[in-house]
């Protein structure tokens, strides 16, 4: 599939994602509550309204925002989550990845209405697929990678989509990955998530060493043996 229609994918997973969210960011909500210290009452004025009207600068501070500065911070995020995916995977949020994985899953996503559920599995599909597909992307692949696998819980699905994606630019991505991986020995020990709740170690060395001999250059593949068997 050319390049261009992953990215039309991912575009029309994005407006998907709108879709099947606009019953809850759509409508006006009682009140939301939060850290006065933090927001002052217009900005939560504001936040109470349609998610489309709040204004882009909040966003980012609405997306990394600690869960106990909420009264509810479920209902919260999950207005707001259309506003915060379409932003990260634009690369407009500016907001660490990880901890977009690991708030979206305290904010029990996976439990959220079928719809919106299947809508935002489909944006992470897609946008892994555009990642894979083109070097060099809007975000590191690794932290594409991170978002999905700590949000969903599970790394080697993601792991196995890069195994069946054969393309040049799959390939350079992971040596991109690998490059951050080695650093100073963290594939040995490697936690994904802002909190570092998802091992990754386990589930990376098997892949990476299973991977079709040439896809990993000849120094990484020996550093990723070494980790491995030592």
């Amino acid at each position: 599939m050319p390049t261009t229609d992953h990215h039309q994918h991912l575009q029309d997973a994005l407006a998907a994602l709108d879709a099947a969210f606009a019953p809850v960011t759509e409508q006006r909500v009682a009140r939301v509550g939060g850290c006065t210290h933090c927001y002052g009452v217009d900005d939560l004025e504001v936040l109470a309204g349609p998610a489309r009207l709040v204004p882009e600068e909040l966003i980012p501070t609405v997306a990394a925002e600690s869960i106990d500065h909420w009264d509810d911070f479920p209902t919260t995020y999950r207005r707001f989550t259309p506003r915060i995916v379409r932003a990260l995977v634009t690369d407009t949020l500016h907001v660490d990845h990880g901890l977009i994985g690991s708030r979206l899953r305290a904010a029990g996503w996976q439990e959220w209405p079928q719809r919106e559920r299947e809508a935002l599995e489909t944006v992470w599909h897609a946008w892994w697929l555009a990642t894979l597909h083109h070097h060099p992307g809007q975000a590191h692949v690794t932290d594409v990678l991170e978002t999905v696998a700590v949000s969903t819980g599970a790394l080697t699905p993601w792991l196995a989509t890069w195994s069946a994606t054969r393309t040049d630019a799959a390939d350079q991505h992971l040596g991109d990955a690998l490059d951050v991986w080695l650093h100073q020995g963290g594939l040995a020990d490697l936690h994904l998530g802002f909190y570092s709740e998802l091992p990754a170690t386990p589930e990376l060395l098997p892949w990476l060493l299973a991977l079709t001999a040439g896809r990993i250059g000849a120094a990484q593949l020996a550093e990723v043996e070494r980790i491995a068997y030592s």
